[in-house]
């Protein structure tokens, strides 16, 4: 769960247009009063993991495209709608030979790192006859039909494919998150069924008192509030709320200076907020529902700021915000533990679908216990035919020794020859005519003499 705490810095904006960053205008203002540095110009600003499993790939394309003018350029003059509908993408004909080569090498190199990951896959389930080919249709993020190039049509299916995923992400990250606090909940109720009633009453009294506790905390100011936004221009920024001023603040906190408050930038506004309501060091307070929190917040924020809903806070929408009345005298926020999380329905069918795993896991294990077995049987079978037929072998041995028949080698010969074949044996040494064997050369002379002569 610590991986969805973190939304993407700038991926959004590099997925709708690419993350290039714009210059923000200075601003004057008293940098004694502010209690923490800011953002160092020219500092290099680590943008986050996105989640995607393309993640890398992704920021290589951009960091490639930043480095060709002309493509810089045409970004900075594009809006939302062009890139996403494909215009900006056209532009890639006209980068440099060096941006596109190194495009190119980014591009098969991704290919290639796809085609191990399915066969990895493929691997683990002994899968044989791998089609590569059709297995890259998946991946949605590049053009799968020409692995070597990288062409506009990689640019846009890049765009949309990256878009698309990090619409769906936030959408994830609640599903997770509601499937956590089902199994907390089922969890605890399949503890009491394991006490006895007295300690099941000391229990349901602790839960209680800790849902006490956890929900006694200071009221937490509606998110983009003007509330909100002074306590956090006067406790983390250092300077005095009386002279609280949209602008300034946009500044102070658009840390990349890229010219909008992006969704973490965004998030990092909320953290006095959530520290009114959770604590690591409490046992009632759940670090992974503060994530939750935050991300409700920031969607909250962006769904009454973000006028063009390209998920970024331009300098323009954030002061049109302050405008509104709902700025000035909102309600106070209501936290999770204000909330009905998921219904008794709800918690009933999930428990069903995690009883119905578990049928399906205790089969399995069934399974592969009958497998151990009949294995075991079958390695038991073997080794007592192995032992019955060691001892034939061994009384057979002995049944020969007592006939007076020499015992057989391994192959089945015999290991002490007969006299009889003793005495064949050296009459196939020993030539007719003498007893001891012919000193050498004595043979070919005898040989010789024994010839016919011929006239």
């Amino acid at each position: 769960m610590k991986m969805l705490s973190v939304l993407p810095q700038q991926c959004l904006l590099l997925l709708t247009c690419l993350l290039m960053a714009l210059e923000a205008v200075p601003i004057d203002i008293d940098k004694t009063k502010v209690k923490a540095e800011g953002h160092v110009e020219g500092e290099k600003v680590e943008n986050p993991d996105t989640g995607l499993y393309y993640d890398e790939y992704l920021r290589q394309v951009i960091d490639v495209l930043e480095t060709d003018k002309h493509f810089r350029e045409k970004l900075q003059t594009a809006d939302i709608e062009e890139i996403k509908s494909g215009k900006l993408s056209r532009e890639l004909d006209l980068v440099s030979h060096h941006v596109r080569t190194r495009l190119d090498e980014l591009k098969r190199q991704e290919v290639a790192r796809l085609r191990m990951l399915i066969k990895a896959k493929m691997d683990s389930v002994q899968d044989t006859g791998i089609d590569h080919q059709a297995l890259l249709k998946q991946f949605e993020h590049l053009n799968h039909q020409n692995p070597d190039t990288f062409e506009p049509k990689d640019l846009d299916m890049l765009i949309k494919a990256a878009t698309s995923d990090l619409e769906n992400y936030d959408k994830t990250r609640h599903e997770e998150f509601k499937k956590y606090e089902m199994m907390k909940e089922h969890e605890r109720r399949e503890y009491l069924k394991t006490l006895d009633e007295e300690k099941r009453k000391k229990e349901e009294s602790k839960f209680e008192e800790m849902k006490k506790k956890h929900g006694d905390h200071p009221k937490v100011h509606h998110p983009g509030s003007k509330d909100q936004l002074k306590e956090v221009w006067e406790e983390a920024d250092g300077l005095d709320p009386n002279e609280f001023d949209p602008k300034t603040f946009f500044k102070l906190h658009d840390v990349n200076n890229d010219g909008f408050l992006d969704e973490q930038e965004l998030e990092a506004l909320f953290t006095k907020e959530l520290e009114k309501v959770y604590d690591p060091k409490n046992e009632e307070d759940d670090m992974v529902e503060m994530e939750e929190e935050r991300l409700r917040m920031r969607e909250h924020v962006m769904n009454e700021v973000d006028i063009n809903k390209d998920r970024l806070v331009t300098l323009d929408e954030f002061l049109r915000a302050t405008e509104k009345k709902e700025f000035l005298e909102p309600d106070s926020w209501e936290t999770l533990d204000q909330q009905q999380l998921f219904t008794e329905d709800e918690l009933k069918e999930f428990e069903n679908h995690i009883s119905q795993q578990e049928d399906e896991l205790r089969k399995k294990a069934e399974e592969l216990q009958k497998q151990k077995e009949e294995l075991q049987r079958q390695h038991d079978q073997l080794q007592a035919q192995k032992q019955e037929l060691q001892q034939v072998v061994k009384q057979m041995e002995q049944k020969k020794l007592q006939q007076g028949i020499p015992p057989a080698g391994p192959g089945g010969e015999l290991k002490i020859q007969p006299p009889a074949e003793h005495k064949a044996a050296d009459a196939a040494q020993h030539p007719a005519g003498g007893d001891q064997p012919l000193p050498p050369g004595h043979a070919q002379e005898a040989a010789v003499r024994t010839d016919p002569v011929h006239p």
